[in-house]
């Protein structure tokens, strides 16, 4: 299962997400969301877990406080198409 945490400190690293969610079953995969200009966190991740790990760690973690910050822990929802920057320029009048 893929679980959205939200509302990470910026100092988070991947290692660090993992070691949170490790002591609910293993860990297979955990990202932290970086900033594509700045580098810098952008205060949300994912993390990959078998569901029955999953199902406990959000349940446990969910509105839990680290770091002075209280997480937003539930199951990742599938991308949709559409919205986004896409990079166009939306309805934005152009002036010639």
């Amino acid at each position: 299962m893929n679980i959205y945490v939200g509302n990470l400190p910026f100092s988070v690293t991947d290692d660090d997400l993992k070691e949170i969610f490790a002591e609910h079953g293993e860990v297979q995969k955990a990202k932290v969301i970086m900033d594509r200009e700045s580098g810098r966190s952008r205060g949300f991740g994912f993390v990959e877990m078998s569901d029955n790990a999953a199902r406990k760690a959000i349940s446990t973690l969910n509105e839990t406080e680290y770091e002075g910050k209280q997480l937003s822990v539930n199951e990742a929802r599938e991308r949709t198409s559409g919205g986004g920057n896409g990079g166009g320029y939306g309805n934005r009048r152009r002036s010639y």
